[in-house]
This record gives structure tokens, C-alpha cells and sequence, in this order.
């Protein structure tokens, strides 16, 4: 076999390995969240302004409370960076140089195992003219594409080297941008300390071409932390979202977002105006009501619309009555729990809606409707399909019905994660049990009755009765 031949191989093992859904516009993320175009003009403006600094590397971190926008900001400005091109006489080579959007729901894309392979495997393909010295450093040590390989080992020949080789190709022209969204949506902290300490490591380094790294997380006080450390804080172009906008800060939260909210209601109701032209257009009165709901949480007013257009078995415009019933006067951040309420309690069974959402958001690995119900067998998994299409609005459940169930939002988890942030009588005042322990209580129902001759997993079980003295019998939640 030729060495050609060989490189080649390689590289359809890393194609393997990169984790497409992880890409800003990979339609496992369909659909895509972004900015409609007059909305959030400053804050695009401020980071475009940051991202086309030529002067020094930077990480640009964008942060804010859920259901504000990052996702959509975090698509809009990928999308921009990939319609850029490094150099007027290139076809191929864009600005955009990788992206990856972290998530919860699926295992690839919770970990930092795949994030350099991923980024280099979308590296060399926006420049092709690395590609061969990429494959020839995986044939060296294989290793590094093992997810668990050193995270320090993969920066230095999966990110650093290839953006060395890059250097003089690129030098004079535009930086490069890489778009990391989500970072809260890592399940480990301790991998996302090594991920921030890796990549401001590799950004001080002196010998690469311009390189700038937008990323996006909730305000989490253990991720503020880590740009707060005395080594990343240099690097670091922070974008909170609670701010007067001194000090060349933009604020998300403010009339900008609420006339941004009111532009994506109008577009909204616009389609809906075209499939249904006899809905009666709402007011200019009644969207700054919506508006107002939405408590500037771009995830409210866009749940909101899901459940008013989303459902052909219901009236619209009865559905959009009952949202402008909902109170204004909600303590931040709780909006989106008092819609949720809103939304579970026009279920034919809220109690069992509750129960099918949060076992859907507990799923370390999303399953189609059918294999739920499997699953929960034939009591708790009956009319799952039923349930869940009531909760559409937020759910992404697929028309193919092979494909998995996911919540619409990280705001679901956080809803159902405990009960008391549900208002509805059917929940509060009903013992619910934990998600986990349904499933699991499931999945040991389903396996001793696949496997009745074989004693293996019940005498497992038994010897976690000799471990009772380490148990804390006080403590039922461990």
C-alpha cells in the first residue's frame, strides 16, 4: 500500500471519529437557532469587532442566564465567519475554522474526548494544504485520537501544529475564528477546566497565525473561575449579560432585547399569517404583552410560538389567548418554569406529561418514542406517543419515527430536575419519583427478562447487600 494510500485511510479514520453533530450547522441540531436578521445588531457588532482583531489571540467569552440567545448568537456569528473568505483569490479556505457545540444530550458532545479531533478534522478540510502533515502526526501516534488520550497531547498535535503550519499561508490577512458553544452543557467539570487551561495555553503561544475563540456558557460561578485563572484572564474579551454597557460592555438585557423579541414575534406571526390567512394578526398592544412574558429570554418568546402554531390540533388563536394570560409579574429567571406550567397543564394527564418529560430529559443517550415505551414497559410507558405529542412545544420530536426524542431547551432539564419548580397541583402535591430511578428500575426489569436462565446479574445484585455498612441509609438520595 502507497504512503498516499495510507494517509488517505487515516483520514477516513478521523472522519470517523470527528463528531459531525458537533458542527454549528450539522442538522442533529436542526433546527438551528439564529439571529433574525435586525436583531441583536450591537452585541453581533461588538463580536465581530473582537473577532476581526488582527493584533493579538483572544477568547472572546459570551455568558448569560439560560434562554437568552447564546445558541443563536453563537450560530449567527459561525455563519458569518464561513461566508468569509481568508483571501479574496480562495474557493476553499474561510475564517471560520472549527466549531463545537457541546450538549448534554448526546455523549460525544458532552465530553471533551472528541473536541480536538473534531476541530482538526474541520480545520484541514477549510485548508486543505494541511491535511497529509495531519494525517502523517495521527499515523505517528494513533493515540490521539483515542477519547481518552491526554487532552494536553491532542492540543499539541490536533490544534497547536496544525495552526503552526498554517502560519505563513496566513500571514497578512484576516484572523481565524473557532466558535465554542455551550461549555456549561460539558458534564465534567474537571475536563472543562483542563479544556480552557489547554486552549489559553495554546492561544499565548508566539508562533501562530492571528487566532480567535469565541465561546458561550451559562454564568456558572465554577466557569467564571476559570477565566477568572491568572493565566486565561489576559486572553479573555468578556460579554456578560447583566450590564449598563460601560466600558465598551454590550448589555443583553435591556429595550434592545425587548424590540428584538417583539421583531421575532412579528416574524412569527407573519408565517403563521401565511398558512392560516384568516388568523387575525395580534396587536401591536398584545405583542409587547408576549414581549413582556418573555421576560427578555429569547427561549420563552420562542416556546411561547411553538406551543401557539405549532399544534394543528389546536386553535391558535385560543392558544395565544392563554398565553397573554400569563402573569408579567414573574421573579427572573422563573418565566420560562410558569410556562412550562402553562404548557403541562394543558395535557390531558399533567401528572403523566410531567413524568414522560423528565424521563426524556434524564436520557443520558436520547431514544425514539417507541423504545421509551418499551423501556418503561406497560404500565408507565402507556400512550407515551400521546403524551409527548402534547408537549411539542418543548420537545424536538422528529417525523421520522426511528429518529430520538430531545428537549427543545437546557431550560426543560432544569424544570424538571426538581419538582417543587413545578406550580401544577398534580405535581407539587404528588410524591413524583426520580426519573433515574424509573429508568432504572426499568432497564433491571427489562434485562432479567431477556436473561431468566442466568443467575450472573442477580448474584451482582447480592453482593451489594455486603456493602450495606458503607451505605448511608440516612441519606436516600445516594
Amino acid at each position: 500500500m502507497s504512503d498516499d494510500q495510507v494517509l488517505e485511510g487515516i483520514w477516513a479514520k478521523l472522519s470517523e471519529v470527528a463528531v459531525k453533530g458537533a458542527q454549528y450547522n450539522s442538522r442533529e441540531r436542526q433546527p438551528h437557532p439564529k439571529c433574525l436578521q435586525g436583531t441583536r445588531v450591537d452585541l453581533l457588532k461588538h463580536i465581530h469587532g473582537f473577532l476581526d482583531d488582527t493584533e493579538k489571540n483572544q477568547l472572546v467569552w459570551l455568558h448569560g442566564t439560560a434562554g437568552v440567545g447564546k445558541s443563536a448568537v453563537a450560530f449567527t456569528v459561525a455563519e458569518r465567519m464561513r461566508g468569509l473568505k481568508v483571501t479574496e483569490e480562495t474557493h476553499v479556505e474561510k475564517r471560520l475554522a472549527g466549531t463545537f457545540f457541546f450538549s448534554r444530550k448526546h455523549t460525544k458532545r458532552c465530553t471533551t474526548g472528541y473536541f480536538f479531533a473534531s476541530l482538526v478534522y474541520q480545520l484541514a478540510s477549510n485548508f486543505p494544504s494541511i491535511r497529509k502533515d495531519v494525517n502523517r502526526a495521527i499515523r505517528d501516534n494513533p493515540a490521539l485520537l483515542d477519547p481518552d488520550a491526554p487532552l494536553c497531547d491532542q492540543m499539541e498535535a490536533l490544534f497547536l501544529r496544525p495552526l503552526r503550519w498554517l502560519r505563513l499561508r496566513l500571514r497578512g490577512g484576516p484572523p481565524l475564528s473557532f466558535v465554542i458553544d455551550a461549555l456549561d452543557e460539558c458534564t465534567s467539570e474537571p475536563e472543562l477546566t483542563d479544556l480552557i487551561l489547554t486552549l489559553a495555553q495554546a492561544l499565548r503561544e508566539p508562533d501562530l497565525p492571528v487566532t480567535h475563540i469565541l465561546l458561550t456558557s451559562r454564568s456558572e460561578s465554577y466557569i467564571s473561575k476559570l477565566f477568572q485563572n491568572h493565566e486565561v484572564r489576559p486572553l479573555v474579551r468578556e460579554i456578560p449579560v447583566r450590564t449598563s454597557g460601560e466600558g465598551g460592555i454590550i448589555s443583553l438585557d435591556g429595550a434592545d432585547v425587548d424590540n428584538d423579541i417583539c421583531t421575532f414575534l412579528r416574524h412569527c406571526f407573519e408565517e403563521l399569517e401565511s398558512r392560516h390567512p384568516d388568523f387575525p394578526r395580534p396587536s401591536e398592544v398584545d405583542l409587547a404583552k408576549l414581549a413582556s412574558r418573555a421576560g427578555r429570554r429569547f427561549i420563552v418568546a420562542s416556546t411561547m410560538m411553538k406551543f401557539i402554531i405549532d399544534d394543528e390540533d389546536n386553535d391558535p388563536h385560543d392558544r395565544l389567548q392563554l398565553m397573554l394570560k400569563l402573569t408579567s409579574e414573574l421573579l427572573p429567571g422563573t418565566e420560562v418554569y410558569k410556562l412550562y406550567d402553562c404548557i403541562l397543564s394543558t395535557c390531558a394527564e399533567p401528572k403523566r406529561a410531567y413524568l414522560h418529560l423528565s424521563i426524556v430529559a434524564a436520557l443520558a443517550d436520547p431514544l425514539p418514542i417507541s423504545q421509551i415505551s418499551s423501556l418503561l414497559g406497560p404500565g408507565l410507558g402507556r400512550d407515551v406517543q400521546r403524551t409527548l405529542i402534547q408537549l411539542r412545544s418543548v420537545l424536538d420530536i422528529p417525523t421520522d419515527s426511528t429518529l430520538p426524542v430531545n428537549i427543545h431547551h437546557s431550560s426543560v432539564r432544569d424544570y424538571v430536575s426538581d419538582p417543587s419548580n413545578c406550580s401544577l397541583p398534580e405535581v407539587c402535591e404528588y410524591n413524583m419519583p426520580s426519573p433515574h430511578s424509573l429508568l432504572a428500575d426499568s432497564s433491571f426489569r427489562l434485562m432479567t427478562k431477556e436473561i431468566p436462565e442466568s443467575t450472573t446479574l442477580f448474584d451482582a445484585l447480592s453482593e451489594l447487600q455486603k456493602q450495606s455498612q458503607a451505605m448511608q441509609p440516612e441519606d436516600p438520595k445516594n
